[in-house]
Protein backbone atom coordinates (compact mmCIF):
# COMPACT_ATOMS: atom_id res chain seq x y z
CA UNK A 1 0.00 0.00 0.00
CA UNK A 2 1.41 3.29 -1.13
CA UNK A 3 2.02 6.33 1.52
CA UNK A 4 1.38 10.03 1.14
CA UNK A 5 4.72 11.76 1.12
CA UNK A 6 3.50 14.71 2.32
CA UNK A 7 1.85 13.24 5.84
CA UNK A 8 3.37 9.70 5.33
CA UNK A 9 -0.22 7.99 6.05
CA UNK A 10 -0.78 4.76 4.41
CA UNK A 11 -3.00 5.59 1.30
CA UNK A 12 -5.38 3.12 0.95
CA UNK A 13 -6.58 2.60 -2.63
CA UNK A 14 -7.63 -0.51 -4.13
CA UNK A 15 -5.97 -1.28 -7.56
CA UNK A 16 -9.46 -2.59 -8.34
CA UNK A 17 -11.39 0.39 -7.69
CA UNK A 18 -9.40 2.71 -9.80
CA UNK A 19 -8.44 3.36 -13.69
CA UNK A 20 -5.90 5.31 -14.95
CA UNK A 21 -6.40 8.76 -15.00
CA UNK A 22 -8.37 8.95 -11.81
CA UNK A 23 -7.60 11.36 -9.23
CA UNK A 24 -7.32 10.25 -5.65
CA UNK A 25 -6.86 11.76 -2.48
CA UNK A 26 -5.31 11.18 1.16
CA UNK A 27 -7.85 10.96 3.60
CA UNK A 28 -5.37 13.00 6.15
CA UNK A 29 -4.05 15.52 4.40
CA UNK A 30 -6.16 15.87 1.50
CA UNK A 31 -3.62 15.66 -0.89
CA UNK A 32 -4.75 14.63 -5.02
CA UNK A 33 -2.86 12.00 -6.38
CA UNK A 34 -3.72 11.32 -9.94
CA UNK A 35 -3.78 7.35 -11.04
CA UNK A 36 -0.63 6.61 -13.48
CA UNK A 37 -1.05 3.06 -13.26
CA UNK A 38 -2.97 0.15 -11.77
CA UNK A 39 -0.69 -2.62 -12.14
CA UNK A 40 1.37 -2.06 -10.16
CA UNK A 41 -0.79 0.52 -8.70
CA UNK A 42 1.11 4.00 -9.83
CA UNK A 43 0.53 7.44 -8.66
CA UNK A 44 1.89 11.12 -9.42
CA UNK A 45 1.13 13.75 -6.88
CA UNK A 46 -1.57 16.63 -8.39
CA UNK A 47 0.08 20.34 -8.76
CA UNK A 48 -1.98 22.69 -6.71
CA UNK A 49 -1.99 24.90 -10.27
CA UNK A 50 -3.26 22.84 -12.36
CA UNK A 51 -0.82 22.80 -15.06
CA UNK A 52 2.84 22.44 -15.46
CA UNK A 53 5.24 25.32 -15.96
CA UNK A 54 6.50 23.12 -19.73
CA UNK A 55 2.30 23.28 -20.45
CA UNK A 56 2.98 27.12 -20.06
CA UNK A 57 6.36 27.38 -22.17
CA UNK A 58 4.69 25.25 -24.83
CA UNK A 59 1.44 27.60 -25.15
CA UNK A 60 3.93 31.03 -25.63
CA UNK A 61 6.08 28.83 -28.33
CA UNK A 62 2.60 28.29 -30.58
CA UNK A 63 1.52 32.10 -30.15
CA UNK A 64 4.64 33.33 -31.86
Amino acid sequence: MPACPECESALDIDADDVEEGDVVSCEECGTEFEVVATEPLQLSQVEDDGYDDEDEDVRDDEEE
